[in-house]
């Protein structure tokens, strides 16, 4: 009986930790940029967005842009792991090719204590914004020209939720 409670006191911490609510976005598909919709004040969510050129020379760097905004009017926080506010330690991204063809990760895997301690955390201000870029060449096998997609998927760890994919071309 003792072993259950134990277990269940972890599972409840598990699910809880870095949640802070559900985030909107939306594509402006023309650029392959994501520019936010600005939320009612009155809401407490933070909106996350992804940015990048529309184009990359092969073989050059692809930066990916992610920005979080607070639109509330209160101080808002969320999880930077599984986001580019940490270095790779984690595949928080689906990078496909136009095939459908998930592009491998390589990068480190970090092992995480849960729950996450609070530097894991950042806070934004009222009406303030915070962005990190990361370069996925460095952690995955984006390799071959030609059209590719980029979904965030960290959203369980960080609390953040990213509504559209973006794409790229990779070409010569």
């Amino acid at each position: 009986m003792k072993n259950y409670q134990i277990l269940m006191c972890a599972a409840i911490a598990a699910l809880s930790s870095c949640s802070v609510g559900s985030h909107t976005s939306q594509t402006d598909k023309t650029d392959s940029l994501t520019a936010a919709t600005k939320p009612d004040s009155t809401s407490k969510e933070l909106t996350a967005v992804m940015s990048m050129p529309g184009t990359v020379k092969l073989g050059d760097s692809v930066i990916l842009k992610f920005t979080v905004m607070n639109y509330t009017d209160s101080v808002q926080r969320f999880c930077k792991w599984h986001t580019p506010f940490e270095p790779l330690m984690s595949k928080y991204l689906d990078v496909k090719n136009d095939k459908g063809e998930e592009m491998a990760y390589q990068g480190a895997m970090a092992k995480r204590m849960m729950p996450p301690p609070e530097s894991s955390y950042l806070s934004l201000k009222p009406q303030d914004s915070v962005t990190a870029k990361a370069d996925l060449i460095k952690a995955y096998a984006i390799k071959a020209p030609g059209k590719y997609t980029v979904t965030y998927v960290g959203e369980n760890m960080s609390g953040l939720k990213v509504k559209d994919s973006i794409s790229f071309v990779y070409s010569n």
